[in-house]
């Protein structure tokens, strides 16, 4: 081993600091409010069913891609899209109701942690359009240098690993997949970062789901909210 190889290994093996934090947005920096669950609502009514029989498993499946759990609740591929498009377009009439906002804290958490020297990387299980309708009515197109979503790692998004990996590969910013930090409100959350060998796996109790479901999907962390984050990783 060549002394540039020994010096890395040891980096590695020395330094479990997180130098690239992946936030989830919708109930972890992006307060909710339900917002979601009215949108879920206004797909399934545009496809003539009653939302009231869905909604467990809606809040049961917070933090997946919506595609993915409309395929679960409508079956066939062209009822699916069809509900995700009307999804999409019913989040976004309450996006541009000015009904979105940051969760307390949750911009001066992301600028503290830039300036503790990591890279911050937001994602969602929500479609591009939406995920910039939500960051252009935040003021938030600039704070961080990554924003994905699942189309971004090959259509796959939570409770797979690759929004993770794919900000891993895209930032470099960590050498070591033990030096990432994934924080989010849902148990999907938890499981993306598990399964993405993330040395942090933060839970938080501002979103989807309770203390007991993110310690049960791996969470190695549960915070009260994303605001205290800079201090733990600290």
């Amino acid at each position: 081993m060549t002394s540039d190889q020994q010096s890395v290994a040891s980096d590695q093996q020395h330094d479990p600091q997180s130098r690239l934090v992946v936030l989830d947005m919708a109930g972890t920096t992006v307060a909710d409010g339900g917002l979601v669950e009215r949108a879920f609502a206004a797909a399934a009514r545009h496809l003539g069913a009653d939302p009231a029989p869905m909604l467990d498993y809606v809040r049961a499946t917070m933090g997946e891609s919506k595609i993915s759990v409309f395929r679960h609740l409508f079956g066939e591929e062209a009822r699916a899209q069809e509900a995700n498009k009307a999804f999409e377009a019913a989040y976004a009439e309450l996006v541009d109701g000015g009904r979105v906002a940051a969760l307390p804290g949750a911009r001066e958490t992301i600028e503290e942690l830039t300036s503790q020297g990591r890279t911050v990387v937001l994602t969602t299980g929500f479609s591009r359009p939406t995920q910039d309708a939500i960051l252009a009515a935040l003021g938030w197109q600039d704070l961080v240098p990554l924003t994905l979503c699942p189309a971004d790692a090959g259509g796959r998004g939570r409770p797979y690993p690759d929004m993770v990996l794919t900000a891993f590969l895209r930032t470099a910013a960590a050498q070591d997949v033990r030096q990432i930090a994934v924080v989010g409100d849902t148990s999907y959350d938890m499981l993306s970062g598990v399964r993405s060998g993330a040395g942090f796996v933060g839970g938080v109790l501002t979103g989807a789901h309770d203390e007991d479901a993110l310690w049960a999907a791996g969470a190695t962390h549960v915070l009260g909210s994303v605001a205290e984050l800079p201090g733990v990783l600290a």
